[in-house]
């Protein structure tokens, strides 16, 4: 099969329309309270042979390999948006929902599927270790947007960024046959191993990393986002080819580069995130273009509503209950942790690995997961600001009252903030000398309503202004910290406080 000139324009046409009309869904799927997912998978599915264009995609393992590398870029923007201040404290309960919790889940699916469907053991095992991770993209773009404590958001981020590396063992090891001929103690040493090992590669290439990029001196702006995202991606690769897990190696990278004091931060996260919206519409599309809606009937309605019932109902509640065991946590937290288990595009992207093995059912085992990601993604996702309220869980939501963006200043060691006062913010009426800034950081400039003042120790500071302000890099994290809490308390902000109320766990 050729690919030529012809073939191209009217590729890069119907994707630009598509990725186009896929961006302005966000904001549809956003007024509706619906991970935008959804839409996605929609526009797949319009597309494909049920569809009205009827566009042919059979190919597993094309979709297999366009699913993990889109997997790594979601994963990747995961990490360098990750604050692991927050992450931090919850860590260990993100990692034991990530491997024991997974582990627990995996099994009851696969009980419950087996007796209440009577599916065969290896596909009911297939089916709870393909069900059993949450998906990265859904729990970011979901749970960034509620006000929920540290505590919570910390542990569902770690366990969505970690709890991938398992499972992708685990689905290849059993669509393979491996599993047959290894003890299950050889399968379990295989996923700790890979998990240790990833994690490792992971941790090394994101501190040579940013050791690297705080000394090299790029010629343009756009080159850093390019290269942190190489870095992140040669952690990848070096994971994969000593056989370790990709996935927690471009996570940990990532996470270690994003939380690093890298020139161009700002740039470089936001052009992730682009580039991670970009993977999400590419890969919920491509999964709707490899649905065939012919397959579904009744029998796989129902098997994918008793799959959801018993991973939404038992699975998700007792692998929450037992992780638990690490880091004990009240009963209303640990009730929306059990709710928020998102699912999205890491199941259906998991399931493309038996179908591309030719494993027996493999067709049923895809049609059953696409069905229960999007009937449980329309009951959770739309339901998390209300669970969240209802259990008591969820922080007053505080308008953002200030606006930061930083550049380098390499040949001095310190940054440049611009810092936007918004009409929310108290921080307006106080004079430049009350913010009491540390030592060595100070305004250089205010500029309101076009005109560019330098300001005194008594200048009256209003909403709407944008101030430039220099710190020593070392300083970057407690200036940015007094400006917030002038601008959430006003100038009766304690300076002793490391965080204002509402961010405290």
């Amino acid at each position: 099969m050729t690919f030529d000139v012809h073939q191209l324009d009217v590729f890069v046409l119907v994707g630009a329309v598509v990725t186009l009309a896929a961006i302005l869904a966000v904001r549809l799927s956003a007024g509706a309270g619906l991970p935008s997912l959804l839409i996605y998978l929609l526009i797949g599915v319009l597309l494909g042979e049920g569809g009205p264009f009827r566009i042919p995609f059979e190919d597993a393992q094309l979709a297999h390999a366009l699913g993990f590398g889109a997997l790594a870029i979601i994963l990747a923007e995961g990490g360098l948006t990750t604050d692991w201040r927050q992450m931090r404290s919850s860590i260990r309960l993100g990692l034991s929902l990530a491997t024991l919790g997974v582990a627990v889940s995996v099994a009851v699916v696969a009980v419950g599927t087996h007796y209440l469907l009577g599916l065969p053991w290896e596909l009911a095992i297939l089916l709870g270790a393909i069900c059993s991770p949450t998906d990265a993209a859904a729990v970011f773009s979901v749970l960034r947007a509620l006000p929920l404590p540290k505590r919570l958001t910390g542990a569902l981020e770690a366990e969505s960024g970690l709890n991938d590396a398992p499972t992708v063992v685990l689905v290849g090891i059993i669509s393979t046959g491996v599993v047959g001929e290894a003890g299950l103690l050889e399968v379990a040493g295989t996923i700790v191993f890979e998990l240790i090992a990833g994690g490792a590669i992971g941790a090394a290439c994101g501190l040579a990393g940013g050791w690297v990029m705080r000394r090299a001196a790029l010629p343009s702006t756009g080159l850093y986002p390019l290269a942190v995202l190489s870095l992140a991606f040669t952690a990848y690769g070096v994971a994969a080819a000593v056989h370790a897990s990709g996935f927690a190696a471009i996570y940990v990278a990532a996470l270690i580069l994003g939380n690093s004091e890298l020139p161009h931060r700002g740039a470089t996260r936001s052009f992730a995130e682009g580039v991670a919206w970009l993977a999400q519409i590419g890969l919920f599309v491509m999964l709707g273009l490899l649905l065939s809606p012919g397959r579904i009937d009744v029998d796989t309605v129902v098997q994918a509503l008793v799959t959801g019932l018993v991973l939404t109902v038992v699975a998700r509640p007792l692998s929450v209950l037992v992780s638990s065991v690490v880091q004990p946590m009240g009963l209303r937290d640990l009730t929306f942790i059990s709710w928020a288990g998102l699912r999205g595009a890491v199941p259906i992207v998991l399931a493309t690995i038996p179908l591309a093995e030719g494993v027996e059912g493999a067709d049923d085992l895809f049609d059953i997961v696409f069905v229960m990601v999007v009937v449980y993604t329309l009951l959770t996702g739309p339901t998390l600001p209300l669970v969240a309220r209802s259990l008591g869980v969820a922080r007053r939501n505080h308008p953002r009252g200030l606006d930061v963006e930083a550049a380098p200043l390499e040949k001095v060691a310190a940054d440049l903030l611009q810092v936007t006062i918004a009409p929310t913010s108290k921080m307006h009426g106080v004079e430049v000398g009350e913010l009491r800034l540390p030592q060595g950081a100070s305004i250089s400039l205010v500029i309101r309503a076009g005109d560019v003042l330098v300001p005194e120790r008594r200048t009256v500071l209003r909403a709407g202004d944008d101030l430039v302000v220099v710190t020593p890099r070392k300083l970057r994290e407690a200036t940015e910290g007094r400006l917030r809490q002038v601008s959430e308390t006003g100038r009766l902000a304690h300076w002793l406080g490391e965080e204002s109320s509402r961010d405290r766990d």
